[in-house]
């Protein structure tokens, strides 16, 4: 077996084991529940329904959930990628002291888990008043979402030339209004790179989401779909058809921005 057979191997291994979980859970949203249990297992639906998509918006709020995720999540990008702009433009750019801890306790903070932290976001939250409200979740996701966005728009950053952006504040440009309008525009892979995966995180979140906001009316989609199940009841062809309505708008945008993302993760790799 030469190299070349091994590298398609290699290929199939990651490709199977990224869609494989999405085509059964959506496999598995298109059966009936008398299909799901019986034996032999069915790997194909003999006869698919859409009955469980219908369901999946009428037992629970689903589409109150997702409009919630989707007002946080973009929320939490657009503000984590405002902070991380001005961040990788001061490590990239001004002479810092130390320049090099700087990034190594940035590192450091993203490797904290999740569950540490959440009693004293919670009581943070309290003390703010902010329980069930967006604000609840936004401030956690900036912050969580900090360091990857402001190491992956560094590496973009130092790649620029600082020749451009003398030459826009020769023009009259503030050191701001060069970062504006030379900088972030020459790092669009690299933003669009950053914003895809502080979307993502603070889509698929879970824990926080479920912690801070108890609220009905508040609830993000990951937290709504496990109100689905009963006390004695797992109605996985309903929740299967609502993780499929929840990861159609994550994989709508990677679809849309896929180009971009790749070239962004691609070239992040080689200035890093």
């Amino acid at each position: 077996m030469n190299s070349k057979q091994l590298r398609w191997i290699a290929a199939a291994i990651v490709v199977f084991n990224g869609f494989f979980p999405a085509l059964w859970i959506l496999l598995t949203s298109l059966k009936t529940e008398v299909e799901l249990v019986k034996k032999p297992i069915t790997y194909w639906p003999h006869n698919a329904t859409l009955q469980n998509y219908v369901q999946a918006f009428t037992d629970q709020p689903l589409l109150k959930y997702l409009g919630n995720s989707f007002i946080v999540a973009m929320l939490a990008t657009i503000a984590s990628l405002i902070v991380a702009a001005f961040a990788a433009y001061a490590i990239a750019r001004l002479n810092l002291k130390r320049r090099q801890l700087i990034l190594t306790c940035i590192i450091a903070s993203s490797m904290f888990p999740l569950v540490t932290l959440l009693v004293p976001i919670f009581e943070t939250m309290r003390a703010l008043n902010l329980l069930n409200t967006y604000t609840a979740l936004v401030l956690p996701y900036i912050v969580l979402n900090l360091p990857v966005c402001t190491l992956v728009l560094v590496s973009f950053f130092q790649s620029i030339p600082k020749d451009l952006e003398n030459a826009a504040m020769i023009d009259g440009c503030t050191r701001l209004g060069a970062l504006w309008r030379v900088v972030v525009p020459l790092a669009a892979p690299g933003v669009f790179t950053a914003g895809i995966l502080a979307f993502v995180n603070a889509w698929d979140e879970f824990l926080l989401a479920l912690s801070l906001n108890s609220s009905a009316a508040m609830r993000t989609a990951p937290v709504g779909i496990t109100l689905y199940q009963g006390e004695f009841t797992f109605p996985w062809p309903i929740i299967s058809a609502a993780l499929i309505v929840t990861i159609v708008p994550v994989a709508v945008l990677i679809a849309i921005f896929q180009e971009r993302v790749v070239g962004g993760l691609t070239q992040g790799g080689l200035k890093g």
